[in-house]
């Protein structure tokens, strides 16, 4: 395998919005993400796991479950919610549901943790440091397409770019993570909701 996605997994890995895709913005936006943008990001992932549920082949059910449990925390928070109570609001949720994501809750913890204010390219890598992973980025699906992002994170805060501009190098980085799982031409689903997750980060 050379690593290059065919057409239908380029198109598996696209945000879509009524079946049409969603171009993701390169940093024109305000340097941080506060409490409505993260909130957008929120939704927009919520939303994207559900709309397409039929592409998440087996772990579809566990995908959506958790998807709904972080989502009963957030709609429960008060209007005006900061960042910080967003992403904790997802980590609690998440952690209830022991499945393929429940790594991930570990990240939107370490988020809120991280979050004191609007959200930066700083608070995004300083959360993605506490991602527990191989050395070597092999392993789970999750991991084969978190690390890279976490990697690419790391990056963008050393080179003092804008949070939708590091979004947008994670996004690319878990989708190339994501077509690595690709057996007999189909992208593992949990590494590909991932890949979903942050490209939705580069479109609120």
């Amino acid at each position: 395998m050379d690593g290059r996605a065919t057409g239908t997994e380029q198109d598996l890995l696209q945000v879509l919005h009524e079946g049409r895709p969603v171009r993701p913005v390169r940093g024109t936006r305000a340097a941080d993400l506060d409490g409505r943008r993260v909130m957008a990001w929120w939704t927009g992932f919520r939303d994207e796991v559900l709309a397409r549920r039929g592409e998440l082949d087996g772990q579809a059910p566990a995908l959506v479950q958790t998807a709904l449990a972080a989502d009963e925390e957030v709609t429960a928070l008060p209007a005006g919610a900061s960042p910080g109570q967003v992403f904790a609001a997802v980590a609690r949720g998440a952690s209830r549901v022991e499945g393929p994501l429940h790594p991930l809750s570990t990240w939107f913890d370490e988020l809120a943790q991280a979050c004191t204010g609007d959200v930066g390219t700083h608070e995004l890598a300083l959360a993605a440091e506490h991602v527990t992973h191989p050395a070597d980025g092999t392993g789970a699906p999750v991991l084969q397409a978190m690390v890279p992002a976490a990697r690419a994170l790391a990056d963008a805060e050393a080179a003092r770019v804008p949070a939708v501009t590091a979004l947008t190098a994670a996004y690319r980085a878990a989708a190339d993570g994501a077509r690595g799982t690709a057996r007999a031409g189909v992208v593992d689903p949990v590494a590909l909701t991932v890949a979903w997750f942050f490209e939705r980060g580069t479109v609120v």
